[in-house]
């Protein structure tokens, strides 16, 4: 059960993002750069597979540096390691320069056509912000390839954990000081909406892969189906 937007039009005053996958096509852009690198190198698998593979070896790494709890290891790093990992797996011959240009291309992601429409009309009424697990400067790289001016871009690096670990989020609590209450939380990941949720955040899944969110205690507070509805929804 959804809660009524009556009440969170009322009762929020910032939205925040997850970045990768939800504000930008993480896959489609990925799958786009990887696609000529991978023929050049005679791979004869499916480009969109090996993001798949490198995007879930890359979450895997970055929850067990998170629960490790030795200190916070850079995105980038993270990311180094996942896809050169893939690589070694599917027998590709590859330079260290080239799993570093493979990464890079993370920073210049696109919006999906409906984000910055909606975005728009959601900021003539909330104040918008994104709490993304990349590093700082990627984020700062990324800016102009999104194209929007967020009020605040915020990394974990700040809080010293990834998403979900819960100091991710009370690190976007304060440096945006707005009660938790008041902040729904977006995103395309149910792991991100159940961690914002489970801090006491309310929560929006966009579900574009119309896949169902998974019998959670903190289900969100809605469920829409991209940028375009959850503004209509909300403005």
């Amino acid at each position: 059960m959804t809660t009524d937007p009556a009440i969170l039009r009322r009762e929020v005053k910032a939205l925040v993002f997850d970045q990768y996958g939800t504000v930008v096509d993480m896959q489609g852009c990925l799958v786009e750069a990887a696609t000529p690198f991978l023929q050049k190198k005679g791979w004869e698998g499916k480009p969109n597979r090996f993001v798949t593979w490198w995007r879930r070896t890359h979450f895997e790494n970055s929850m067990i540096d998170a629960l490790c709890d030795r200190g916070h290891t850079p995105y980038r790093q993270i990311g180094h390691r996942a896809v050169s990992h893939v690589m070694d797996r599917a027998g590709i011959t590859y330079t260290q320069d080239e799993a570093e240009w493979l990464v890079s291309e993370i920073e210049r992601l696109k919006p999906f056509p409906d984000v910055l429409e909606a975005l728009g009309r959601l900021h003539e009424r909330y104040k918008l912000a994104i709490l993304s697990n990349g590093d700082r400067d990627m984020l700062e790289a990324a800016k102009p390839h999104i194209g929007f001016p967020f009020d605040k871009v915020m990394s974990v690096e700040e809080a010293g954990y990834f998403k979900p670990h819960w100091k991710t989020y009370a690190k976007a609590e304060e440096l945006l000081d707005i009660d938790r209450s008041g902040i729904l939380f977006v995103a395309n990941h149910a792991f991100d909406c159940v961690g914002a949720k489970s801090f006491g955040m309310r929560t929006v899944f966009i579900d574009r892969r119309k896949r169902p969110f998974g019998d959670w205690p903190e289900q969100p507070d809605l469920i829409v189906s991209d940028f375009a509805e959850l503004a209509e929804v909300l403005s």
